[in-house]
Parts: structure tokens; sequence; C-alpha cells
């Protein structure tokens, strides 16, 4: 998504910054749950996120955009040496209470940094995967330490559901993504449908366009698997919000399916209704 945020820093607290943003959306829903302490520390979290994606999607000069986000690697980097500045200065507690990693918040600024240079476009399939990993997973291993996952399960749980999220972020954006100059699907997938394009606007409009979505589709759904096998075997204190996440992506997942990828292509949105269902079932039942 394009956006024309400011680049500044912000100085609110976490709350403040995310409910503008985030009020409605299954993130801020899952957030909501967790108790108080958790529940900020993810806010912390999520404010940072979009912050740095804000610089990403901004539509600033590319150099200014790049100067912004490598501030950001300076200020984490201040922070972990004890010395944070003034606007992080209230994650240090969440920090410090959940062991969060500074090499998760700068794989998350390299993440974003991936868009900025130049647009992506028709990635190979292993940059595809560096960049779900800096933009989700990284995000995911942040959030595991938080919701109380162990070691193992919280970074496998990360990679996958991270992976699943993403990849369904992709399929779903096809044509906003276009309408910006990007296209996130695989050369490898668009040259198996006997795409050769890697213009997004051209991709979009090409009839093979479902048939190059079939293997991130089976992708997704393959993460979307495994994701749920772990928090299957974890305990429900701390799997509630990223299955709330998880169920609410691949219910849109399957929106998608339904839908089709072939033009025309509406957009795709879960009713208010069946968020509702989603957080009653897994929050409070």
């Amino acid at each position: 998504m394009t956006s024309t945020s400011s680049t500044a820093p912000h100085a609110a607290a976490p709350e403040a910054n995310v409910q503008g943003v985030a009020s409605g959306s299954s993130f801020y829903a899952a957030m909501r749950i967790l108790p108080r302490e958790q529940r900020e520390a993810m806010f912390y979290i999520y404010s940072f996120c979009r912050q740095v994606d804000d610089i990403a999607d901004s539509d600033g000069p590319r150099p200014e955009r790049l100067k912004a986000l490598d501030q950001w690697r300076r200020d984490i980097d201040a922070l972990y040496a004890g010395k944070p500045p003034q606007h992080l200065r209230d994650y240090v507690p969440s920090v410090k209470q959940f062991g969060l990693r500074r090499e998760d918040f700068i794989a998350i600024i390299d993440g974003m940094e991936m868009d900025v240079p130049a647009d992506i476009r028709a990635p190979d399939a292993r940059t595809l995967d560096l960049y779900c990993d800096r933009v989700a997973s990284a995000v995911g291993r942040l959030s595991v330490r938080v919701f109380g996952f162990g070691e193992e399960d919280g970074i496998l749980l990360a990679h996958h559901l991270g992976r699943a999220l993403q990849l369904t972020n992709i399929l779903r954006d096809i044509d906003e993504d276009a309408g910006i100059g990007r296209l996130y699907l695989p050369r490898e997938a668009l040259n198996a449908a006997g795409i050769m394009s890697n213009d997004p606007l051209v991709v979009a409009s090409d009839p093979r366009l479902p048939r190059a979505c079939e293997g991130i589709l089976k992708q997704a759904r393959d993460h979307f698997a495994k994701s749920n096998d772990i928090m299957a075997r974890n305990s429900r204190r701390v799997v509630r919000a990223p299955k709330i996440m998880s169920e609410y992506y691949h219910a849109i997942l399957e929106k998608l399916v339904e839908r089709g990828f072939a033009l025309p292509r509406k957009p795709v949105k879960l009713s208010k209704a069946a968020k509702i269902f989603i957080l009653i079932r897994y929050a409070f039942i």
C-alpha cells in the first residue's frame, strides 16, 4: 500500500499509535485479548512495524526513505546499547521482559528496505522467501516471545505462520500492488505459466495468471497446516492470539480460492460477522 505518512518516529503511547490504524483489524483484535504487559509489548512491536512500513511505502524520494530506514537501524542499535532515543524509551521494559532480539527488529527494517531502491517485480523464489522472512516471520519471532512459546516451537511457528500470512497478502493484493508498480509473484511461477513479463499491470491482466498463483496458494496452505500442527501441541494460553490471526487469514485465503484469480477480480475481505465469530471461537470458547 502507498502511504503519505510522516517518516518521523511517533512519541505517543503505543496504544494511541496503534488504535487509529489497527482498530478492527485481525491483529488488533488478537492483541486486545492479551494480558496488559503482553498487550503493550505487542503494541510496541506493531507500532514499530507500521512506522518503518510507512517509510518504505511512502511516495517520498527513495534516497530519503533509505536514510530514514537507516536512522531506524541506528535507533534500534542505541536501544540495545542502553541509550535508547526518546521515542524508544518506553520499549525498554518490554524488550527486557520478553527477551526481544535486536536482530529481529533489524530484519524487519531490512525487509521493508527491499522495496525502496526499486519496486520489487517478479523476484526469484529465494528472494521472495527472504522477503517473507524479514517482513513477516521476523515479526513472528518477536511476537512468539511475547505470547510465551518455547524457543523451538516459537521459531517454527514464526517461520510457517509468517510465510502463510505474507503469501496470503501477496495473493490478495495482486491488483493493488500492480497499481503501485510492484509484483511479488515469483519469476519461476510466472515463467512456468508462460508469463515472461515482469510488468505488474501486464501480469495482472494476463489470462494465465491463475496458473501462476497455484504454487503460491499451495505453499500458503502448507504453511497454514504446519502452523496449525505447532499450535495444536501448545497450550491455549499461548496460542489464542496467533490462532485468531491465522484463522482470519486462512479464511481470506479460502475466499480468494472461491473467487478465483481470473479477471474480473473483486476485492476479498472478511465480513464483520465472520471476524466476530472467529474472535469468539478462539478467544473465549
